[in-house]
């Protein structure tokens, strides 16, 4: 039996998002608790993160789908719109495609279907020095971010050291994690989820690239695509993207937007 660990903020549309991979809610929740301004937000750690149940097999995408829908029954939630970013958003395409009937609206950004459209093997950086390991995070995370690059963009150097993740990293947690992150693969079933979607990319993210996004986006009817100018943190790059995501949302944006940084 999974329990996790959820926050909830906020009154209004049901919104459930899900974090990227190796990040939980101690870090992010002072990021995401604008979004209650015209929400009922809630946000939670994965198995194996944070203050959820820890965790020592391994699991699948599957048994991630799975840990959301018992969320949503403990909420008493018949359904929700999403917010899945990264990894989030590979959670988010398993519950769409498993539980259709229990999404609302999509919100996919910065992330893959997998298949012909993986999102980069971040497990192969696993056993990099720590210092090695960060640099090609960096450069992955946004493929100008070049030493020479981000010494003539300071605005960009100060988003740069927030690129790699929380302390969770190498923790048998995490490591389980990205083991169930690299079988991800909906891309064939990505035709059965039914309600609007939204899928953004950044144009230099070496993560999951744009293609990665536009696949999402080719495979689900009706689907609205959006490139940013940014790496896999465009969010916190391109000033039109949190406006674009709150009107997909159905919030007039004008509380979240601005303390967001619009």
């Amino acid at each position: 039996m999974v329990d996790l660990h959820y926050e909830r903020l906020g009154a209004g549309p049901r919104l459930l998002y899900c974090n990227g991979s190796g990040v939980t809610l101690a870090s992010t929740w002072p990021m995401l608790a604008p979004l209650a301004a015209g929400f009922d937000l809630v946000a939670f750690d994965y198995r194996g993160l944070g203050a959820s149940t820890p965790v020592t097999d391994s699991y699948a995408m599957a048994d991630l789908a799975a840990d959301v829908a018992g969320l949503l029954d403990a909420l008493g939630w018949e359904d929700t719109a999403m917010i899945g970013l990264s990894f989030g958003g590979m959670v988010a395409q398993e519950f769409a495609v498993t539980y259709p009937q229990r999404v609302t609206r999509l919100a996919l950004l910065a992330t893959s279907p997998g298949g012909a459209f993986a999102s980069y093997p971040l497990e192969t950086l696993a056993g990099l020095p720590d210092a090695e390991r960060a640099e090609r995070i960096l450069t992955l995370t946004d493929r100008r971010w070049t030493p020479q690059w981000l010494a003539a963009h300071p605005d960009q150097a100060a988003l740069a050291s927030f690129a790699t993740p929380d302390g969770t990293a190498g923790t048998p947690g995490a490591v389980l994690q990205l083991q169930a992150r690299s079988g991800h693969d909906v891309l064939d079933r990505l035709v059965r989820v039914s309600c609007p979607t939204f899928v953004g990319s950044g144009r230099f993210d070496g993560i999951a690239p744009m293609a990665n996004g536009e696949a999402i986006a080719e495979r689900i009817a009706g689907a609205q695509f959006r490139v940013y100018q940014g790496g896999h943190g465009f969010l916190a790059q391109d000033r039109a993207a949190w406006p674009d995501l709150l009107a997909f949302l159905g919030s007039d944006g004008e509380g979240a937007a601005d303390k967001l940084g619009r």
